[in-house]
């Protein structure tokens, strides 16, 4: 029984460690070498939360969940509402330490309570005649610094997006932004 539990220990360790090495080129001692990639540039750190500011203002959270990969949350406010925006993210190293691109796609929900009245210009600033929810879809296109000695990263960012209202209406934007976000 010992033997069946060793020659089955023996062969779990060979299978993971695949490229085993002789040491010192004596071919009877092998001694398992395990490859560690090195992280890539933008997944130094796993979680951002931070602001972003641009038509879509407010708290974002973007957690990684692959060395190029991330989820973005943005719950954004305005005088007139609250929407909810999630996006899937793709980075890509621009081959300045610290630098990436990222694009995603993504979705959101918009909560209007109607237009609001700006006194100081006296016109309506919001395309909504009424109140009303609005569905929608979101491309984003931008560039991330992380700050080398503390742990923030700032963005630059495009986030068109096309939403249908509840109403009838019809609202799209470019919605350019900027963002800072504390790392972890």
């Amino acid at each position: 029984m010992k033997t069946i539990k060793l020659f089955t220990a023996v062969v779990i360790a060979i299978g993971l460690f695949p490229e085993a090495k002789a040491q010192n080129g004596n071919s009877d001692v092998m001694s398992p070498t395990i490859k560690v990639m090195p992280p890539a540039p933008n997944t130094l750190y796993i979680t951002e939360i931070g602001i972003r500011a641009g038509e879509t203002s407010g708290l974002t959270l973007k957690q990684f969940i692959g060395q190029t990969t991330a989820l973005e949350g943005i719950i954004g406010m305005s005088n007139d509402g609250l929407s909810l925006t999630g996006l899937y993210e793709r980075y890509a190293p621009s081959g300045a330490p610290g630098l990436n691109w990222y694009y995603g796609v993504g979705a959101h929900i918009a909560f209007e309570t109607g237009p609001s009245y700006d006194t100081r210009y006296g016109y309506y600033d919001y395309d909504y005649i009424n109140a009303g929810v609005g569905l929608g879809v979101d491309i984003i296109f931008g560039i991330e610094y992380k700050i080398p000695p503390i742990p923030v990263a700032l963005s630059l960012d495009v986030k068109p997006l096309a939403e249908i209202n509840t109403n009838g209406g019809v609202y799209v934007a470019l919605d350019p932004g900027i963002g800072i976000k504390i790392i972890f």
